[in-house]
């Protein structure tokens, strides 16, 4: 240990250590080894260079950079070349992510890759029924993956495994790690202390294509947690305070890095919780540092290797001391309250003290209709178990729940140890019904039957997104979002005006009686039950395993390529739609009924932008043709301009995009013609999935000039010849009474995303300089 700290001697240890601490990422990949040394040794490389102390985000960062000597590093301004351990893809954004691979005509994947099915099983009668309903209407879908998998070298978990991030969690994330994820709740592994990012299809296939990942140098927001959780406090309330305090878009392009005394309080699950949501407020990612609850969730998760390894590099996974960030947020944990957010929006945040009187005066319906716990933020061993603990309370008075209430287990694991714990008899008998291993209602797969669609009602769940209609496609369902305790409080009281820690219910025998706050292991006595086998292998050589697309298929349709930039400015563009307000990526392109079009690009084309708001007529999907001033749909506007040879336009409010990693609100656009997304700001993912797909999203140098733009105008981008980092763009607005008027619009591409929008995205830049190489 002497040896390892004493500077330039480390390099004469590090050839012994590696022989002593050999230890495979995880038990699918025995010869896929943790790399601590190269961490260490590009670290100090970086220090030496920074000379000042680094926080724990720029050392896991730093530390995957391709070329750490020569890498230009400055926060939120230089763009990095990083090398990342691994990738994950959901089923949904997966189908696009192998067809793009596919066309990338490489042999097998470059590093560790899975694919999860999570997110194409509906919610409907429970967990049994729903999952075999799921697997014969998706069979094309998830044989097509397996096949894909197994040719390129890609494990996959199948349906029923569960939640890709509680997977991750359980199996792939440790300290240190860089995984990107095909989900934007990625950051869920960042409670393993691991650099988690949620990222575009077109990402995903770099990585696995072996060229180095570029993102933007985050800049790091510090929150220092102090004093200890307690009573009716958890993990979740902690995001949902710094969710009120940063909006959802307080935290784009930055690392969220949890540290302080108050951090060793939160068991590792709660810390993954926290991470989770983080991509509510637009962060690159969050993390917290390596310390003894994550040591005892990997002993716990078979993985103690990794822990005992982690131990001897603890110094690289922890921050410096002395290390500064670029915004601080102190929050006293003994000081916090219970939390609920929304509705419509995740960082609407009320204490659940208040939220009963909120909602009264706001209009908001107080009866809550259904209460649902689960999903990748909140279904680990101790959010069951807290939820039984006060569900177990409630049938001691003879009580079950006044609303309806679901269950969503966050993995097969998971599943099959509260049910030999007891943990699911109890959440049955208080009214719960179990659903299946998957994403379900958080992501709108859900075949809700209790109310009918435009009748106002008021959900709450322990998810993380509440965007209008997401959960059940309506509009008038005011969805709030806390922690599954106080939902299932809440479902038993069956209001919104009860707070749990100082109201009374009244029990079977007519007495009152008060909750006790939850108490809960945060780890099973046993060793987890693993459950069914759920994963597949891909075989050592998979060359000669056939993947099949039919060209008939209505699921699945293999990519063309998109047309090369002309050479020439973008004249006389229409607007397809001028937004109004929030724009979120289920705004741009819907999930629920429309994931089963995940596969097919035109198809699910038919979806593009139907629930933006159009500020022309206050309408979602409904937008004026100007070449037959007709008002019809967005996305058959958009095929009839494409049809007739017409580019066009969008025009966006601020932190466009925000929400999922989907990167179908991107392909969509580009497939039906549109060129420019002009907005007054973008969320992160969403703008580098425009980039990898050949449009131009742009910004207001002046974001007052999204007055100027009205819907019946023409646009012109010039100056595209001389397109160049860090140059503004000249936008001509030409009004249909003659008279123009210019503006200038900022961007943020670097030179190798010039070169994506020049050769028309970035798999056909990959591909040009794959033919230039041999």
């Amino acid at each position: 240990q002497h040896a390892l700290n004493s500077g330039v001697r480390r390099y004469h240890v590090a050839p012994v250590l590696c022989q002593r601490a050999k230890v495979a990422m995880s038990h699918f990949e025995p010869n896929e080894y943790i790399n601590y040394e190269k961490l260490e040794k590009n670290i100090n490389i970086v220090r030496k260079r920074l000379d000042r102390p680094l926080t724990l985000s720029e050392k896991i960062v730093y530390g995957h950079l391709d070329d750490p000597a020569k890498q230009e590093i400055e926060r939120g301004k230089t763009y990095l070349r990083l090398r990342p351990d691994r990738v994950a893809m959901q089923d949904a954004t997966a189908q696009m992510a192998m067809l793009q691979f596919i066309s990338s005509g490489l042999p097998k994947v470059a590093v560790p890759s899975t694919i999860h099915c999570d997110h194409l099983i509906e919610a409907q009668s429970g967990g049994e029924k729903d999952l075999q309903r799921a697997k014969d209407i998706n069979q094309e879908v998830y044989n097509f993956l397996a096949t894909a998998g197994a040719k390129y070298g890609v494990g996959f978990w199948k349906p029923g495994s569960g939640i890709i991030h509680q997977i991750i969690l359980e199996n792939y994330s440790y300290p240190g790690v860089m995984l990107i994820g095909t989900d934007s709740h990625t950051p869920n592994g960042g409670g393993l202390g691991g650099i988690c990012i949620g990222v575009g299809g077109a990402d995903a296939v770099d990585v696995m294509a072996g060229i180095p990942w570029e993102l933007k140098c985050p800049k790091v927001i510090g929150v220092k947690l102090t004093g200890k959780l307690s009573g009716w406090t958890s993990p979740k309330d902690v995001i949902l305070k710094v969710a009120g305090i940063l909006t959802v878009k307080g935290g784009t392009g930055a690392i969220i890095e949890y540290h302080g005394p108050g951090v060793d309080s939160i068991s590792c699950t709660g810390m993954a919780t926290i991470c989770n949501m983080g991509a509510e407020i637009g962060a690159t990612t969050s993390i917290f540092p390596y310390n003894d609850r994550m040591k005892k969730y990997l002993g716990k998760t078979g993985r103690a290797d990794i822990a005992a390894l982690a131990d001897e590099f603890k110094q690289h996974l922890v921050p410096d001391s002395g290390c500064q960030y670029d915004q601080v947020i102190e929050i006293n944990l003994s000081e916090l309250k219970p939390h609920i957010n929304g509705p419509f929006t995740p960082d609407l945040a009320h204490p659940v003290s208040d939220i009963g009187a909120v909602a009264e005066k706001e209009g908001w319906p107080v009866d809550i209709r259904v209460g649902l716990i689960g999903s990748c933020t909140n279904s680990s061993y101790e959010d069951m178990g807290r939820s039984a603990a006060v569900a177990k309370q409630a049938l001691a008075h003879g009580l079950k729940c006044k609303s309806k209430f679901t269950i969503t287990p966050g993995s097969e694991q998971i599943r099959a140890t509260i049910e030999r714990d007891g943990y699911a008899k109890i959440l049955r008998e208080v009214g719960g019904l179990v659903l299946a291993n998957a994403c379900g209602p958080c992501i709108g797969q859900w075949d809700r039957k209790d109310i009918k669609k435009g009748e106002k009602n008021t959900i709450v769940t322990s998810y993380n997104r509440n965007f209008t209609g997401r959960n059940d496609a309506n509009p008038e369902t005011h969805a709030f979002v806390t922690s599954p305790e106080i939902v299932t409080a809440l479902s038993i009281a069956g209001t919104l005006k009860f707070n749990p820690e100082t109201d009374y219910l009244t029990g079977a025998d007519g007495k009152k009686f008060k909750l006790e706050a939850p108490d809960a292991d945060e780890l099973p006595k046993l060793e987890f039950d693993p459950g069914q086998d759920t994963y597949q292998y891909p075989p050592k050589d998979g060359s000669g395993q056939h993947v099949d697309v039919s060209p008939t298929s209505q699921r699945l349709q293999l990519l063309e390529p998109f047309d090369k930039w002309d050479g020439k400015d973008l004249e006389d563009m229409l607007i397809l739609i001028k937004v109004k307000g929030k724009c979120t990526t289920d705004h741009i392109s819907a999930a629920g009924p429309w994931l089963k079009f995940r596969g097919h690009l035109d198809n699910i084309s038919n979806n593009l932008l139907i629930g933006a708001i159009n500020i022309e007529n206050g309408k979602a999907n409904s937008v004026r043709n100007a070449l037959t001033q007709e008002f019809g749909p967005v996305p058959d506007t958009a095929r009839y301009y494409k049809k007739m040879g017409v580019k066009w336009a969008v025009i966006g409010d601020e932190n466009y995009g925000e929400g999922s990693s989907r990167e179908h609100a991107a392909l969509e656009p580009r497939h039906l013609g549109g060129r420019v997304i002009i907005t007054k700001s973008f969320a992160r993912i969403h703008e580098t999935n425009l980039k990898k797909q050949g449009l131009l999203p742009l910004t207001f140098a002046d974001p007052a000039d999204y007055n100027k733009i009205h819907p019946v105008d023409k646009l012109s981008i010039v100056g595209l010849k001389d397109f160049a980092p860090g140059k503004p763009l000249k936008c001509i607005i030409k009004h249909p009474n003659g008279s123009q008027e210019t503006i200038m619009l900022n961007h943020t591409f670097n030179e190798s995303q010039i070169e994506w929008f020049q050769a028309g995205s970035a798999l056909n830049r990959m591909k040009e300089l794959q033919q230039k190489s041999s």
